[in-house]
């Protein structure tokens, strides 16, 4: 098959159904419309919970904080950043599904020791973190609904995060974390309860009006950041090997070229649909407080949970309810992902056994280090740490790993010998480099202003 035919769409069905799709029962045969909706469901799972946990409750900070700071000036770059996400994540998709590996274990077999070992080690130190931060969020908003101690909130959103990993095998933990990203419609729920500008909205996401201002490349490199983040690169890598898994039929596409097309097909349209998900929720939330915090004056948001309050008093219960709850789903969504990509990270660079089928007893060491990074967030809630100054070195840090991981996912994909036939095409070639070029020249503003 010519390597451009790998984008395109075909009529024909997509592999087979997996684990994660929904079951009939034994001995029924579905319906035309739920044959439709099932495999509408199977081809949407990697490419839609990676995009959906893009917006946790640290990404839900620098957004409202845009909004609040900005207006609707920062709308043009979710716009901006949308075809350069879905580039990179389709990347990372391929590489796991035609390589039956994740990016780690492809680090482990092809490239030095150092490269390996340094980005996993910035990756698990970045990805706790980034769980503290989201912790404090959940535990902020949810005492901000009902009351009560934060810490201990923290505690058991951080517990509960391990047992639902570690106990639910994972085509029955996919679900769950598929529902999870119905938590994002709280924000577009918000914003239906506000009135619209709609001329400045037009006006802000068509028409940029960039300035070299320290706060506004700031809040510019803030966003790239969120949007672009190596845990999501990891994590869509191996939840495609989590797939192939768990499909009896499927072997990796290196082995067995004539699967491309269609898994290809698939890859396509979930990440595309999941990034696009991920940019428009982003956009509601900049909308909310654009239009809410910034136009009534309130200017300086420096976390997702004090955006909610602010709401309360302009956008009335309903909206702050709306948006306090949502941190606490998206926060549930997002530290599966962040805990995972981690352990799927240190399991690849070791080859130890890595999957969130197995259970415990078979993988010990990649459930330990799934406990390790979350409960270690969890005891950053009760130090002294500032979660905002932690969250911004956490940024600093994906920042920085974010380039490098990206030309070696970028190499990696182009290589004949890790790739085989199946080497990414041109055109998302094109969009790869272009969003590493853009990464790095983020990386280099973000050194030059402080």
């Amino acid at each position: 098959m010519k390597k451009s035919d790998a984008l395109l769409p075909e009529s024909s069905p997509s592999r087979p159904v997996t684990a994660a799709s929904p079951d009939h029962g034994a001995g029924s045969a579905p319906s035309t419309g739920e044959a439709q909706d099932q495999k509408w469901l199977s081809k949407l799972g990697p490419g839609l919970i990676t995009g959906a946990a893009d917006d946790d409750p640290s990404g839900i900070a620098t957004y409202s904080q845009a909004g609040a700071q900005f207006g609707f000036g920062m709308l043009w770059t979710l716009l901006f950043t949308f075809p350069m996400m879905v580039g990179i994540q389709m990347v990372s998709a391929r590489i796991g599904r035609v390589t039956g590996h994740g990016l780690a274990g492809n680090l482990c077999r092809f490239y030095p020791p150092w490269i390996m070992y340094g980005i996993v080690s910035l990756l698990l130190l970045a990805n706790t973190i980034n769980i503290a931060a989201d912790l404090a969020a959940m535990g902020d908003a949810l005492h901000l609904v009902a009351g009560g101690p934060e810490r201990l909130y923290v505690a058991g959103f951080g517990v509960l995060s391990v047992i639902l990993q570690i106990f639910i095998p994972y085509n029955k933990y996919v679900r769950v974390l598929k529902w999870l990203t119905l938590a994002l419609l709280a924000y577009v729920a918000t914003v239906f309860s506000v009135h619209i500008p709609w001329g400045q909205l037009l006006s802000g996401a068509l028409l940029p009006r960039f300035t070299w201002e320290s706060d506004y490349v700031t809040t510019v490199v803030a966003l790239l950041g969120t949007t672009i983040s190596p845990y999501l690169f990891f994590w869509q890598a191996s939840q495609e090997v989590e797939e192939l898994r768990a499909s009896p039929d499927a072997v990796p596409l290196k082995d067995d070229p004539k699967q491309a097309r269609a898994d290809f097909s698939r890859i396509q349209i979930d990440t595309t649909i999941g990034m696009a998900f991920s940019n428009l929720v982003a956009m509601f939330i900049v909308l909310t407080t654009a239009v809410t915090l910034y136009l009534n004056g309130v200017h300086d948001i420096q976390t997702s949970a004090q955006a909610a309050q602010a709401l309360k008093p302009v956008a009335g219960e309903f909206a702050f309810a709306l948006f306090s709850m949502g941190i606490i789903g998206t926060g549930m969504l997002a530290i599966p992902v962040l805990a995972g990509s981690a352990a799927y990270g240190m399991a690849g660079a070791f080859r130890w056994k890595s999957s969130l089928e197995h259970e415990p007893s078979k993988a010990p060491r990649f459930y330990a280090i799934i406990a390790i990074s979350t409960l270690s967030g969890v005891a950053l809630g009760f130090t002294s740490i500032d979660p905002i100054k932690a969250l911004y070195w956490s940024a600093v840090v994906n920042g920085v790993i974010s380039v490098p991981i990206m030309v070696i996912m970028m190499l990696m994909a182009t290589r004949v010998d890790i790739m085989g036939r199946l080497v990414i095409p041109h055109r998302l070639r094109i969009l790869g480099w272009l969003a590493t070029g853009v990464m790095a020249l983020a990386v280099l503003a973000m050194f030059t202003i402080h």
